[in-house]
């Protein structure tokens, strides 16, 4: 569905002289950043461990086609990384990043200016090993943070999809 909406251009793909009609895969599209904040466009949504963004596609606008409007409206450009990981996949990713997943990855301490707590760990500032108060961060616990906040993701009200498609379309063929 998503390349469908591209424009064709005839391309040599040799060198051959010999040109061919081939999808325009270099053309961009790319959200304006204010209809991100426009609050009753999009709901935020927490993607459950091993939800896809085919699943929460189905389940939210009734087809695994809109997967991209998705991965769009998030600036999510890596389907793999970009994406939370389910646990098994995390597990594998974490074993074949680091020798020892349990090693530790950094040091940090709560910052004593601003906010001194919050759920995303960004009170938190890394520091060196021998500074008083320091707490480890292993690779896994790391690692983790990082998955745990690919997890919170704006979903567009389905209301929206339709115009959206079609000025995703319009710009694409302008």
């Amino acid at each position: 569905m998503f390349f469908s909406k591209f424009p064709k251009i005839q391309y040599d793909i040799k060198g051959d002289r010999n040109e061919k009609i081939v999808t325009d895969i270099l053309r961009r599209v790319k959200q304006r950043a204010k209809v991100s904040d426009v609050a009753n466009l999009f709901d935020i949504y927490d993607v459950p461990d091993g939800e896809t963004p085919e699943t929460t596609a189905q389940k939210m606008f009734g087809s695994v086609d809109y997967h991209w409007v998705i991965l769009m409206t998030n600036n999510i450009t890596d389907r793999y990384y970009g994406w939370p990981l389910s646990f098994s996949e995390f597990e594998k990713f974490v074993f074949d990043k680091y020798t020892n997943p349990d090693d530790t990855h950094h040091y940090e301490l709560a910052q004593t200016s601003g906010p001194t707590t919050s759920s995303d760990y960004s009170h938190l500032i890394e520091v060196n090993s021998d500074e008083v108060g320091a707490s480890s961060v292993s690779n896994r616990e790391y690692e983790q943070r990082l998955n745990d906040k690919k997890r919170q993701i704006k979903l567009m009200n389905p209301g929206f999809l339709g115009m959206f498609v079609e000025e995703f379309t319009s710009l694409l063929s302008s």
